[in-house]
């Protein structure tokens, strides 16, 4: 074995006993039994805009597979802005990923987790990895609302989940709701939902 592979085979252990020390303490804010797959998270990461000004918004990075592939995109570090409830998560993230901005707060209240300095940002577009369906609708749904209410009129909030229907329902608030595919490599396959703000 390469050092290289041995190198990328390390990380990969460590991540995933990361990920299962998170499930362990916090199972309410993991909600899966394995991270993210590269997959799923590159599927979800083609709705940033590498070329705008904006920074993104994202939440529930967890181990930083999503981070990752943002940054793959081509996003610059220092555009996104991660909001991550597990402090482990956010040690790990913030000395894996320098420049990108980590903080340590509840998705569910962005005004006070954003802070000072990004709470009345606009941002490009939101990446969640939530494990929303572990909420109730309600708070899902202003979540939601939440989160379209930071970024510009067309522009998307992409979330994930491992069910049929999307995890907020259509017709709870001024938004769209539209399926953007399944990814059969996520285990257990995962179904990624588009949500856009609607204009009455």
């Amino acid at each position: 074995m390469t050092h290289d592979l041995q190198q990328h085979f390390a990380i990969h252990v460590a991540r995933n006993l990361r990920f299962l020390r998170g499930l362990v303490s916090e199972p309410k804010s993991v909600g899966a039994i394995v991270p993210t797959s590269v997959f799923t998270a590159r599927r979800m990461a083609d709705v940033a805009d590498p070329h705008s000004d904006l920074p993104v918004l994202e939440l529930g990075p967890g181990t930083g597979v999503l981070t990752r592939a943002l940054l793959n995109r081509g996003v610059a570090p220092e555009r996104i802005v991660a909001v991550e409830y597990s402090a482990e998560f956010c040690r790990h993230l913030r000395r894996d990923l320098p420049g990108v901005t980590v903080l340590q707060g509840d998705a569910f209240d962005l005004d006070r987790s954003l802070g000072e300095q990004w709470r009345h940002a606009l941002f490009d577009c939101v990446v969640s990895g939530l494990p929303l369906l572990n909420f109730k609708a309600a708070r899902r749904i202003a979540l939601i609302e939440d989160a379209l209410g930071r970024i510009p009129s067309g522009r998307p909030v992409v979330q994930f989940s491992y069910g049929l229907q999307s995890p907020v329902p259509q017709g709870g608030g001024r938004y769209s709701v539209t399926p953007m595919g399944w990814e059969i490599r996520n285990i257990p396959p995962a179904r990624m939902w588009l949500y856009h703000r609607t204009v009455w």
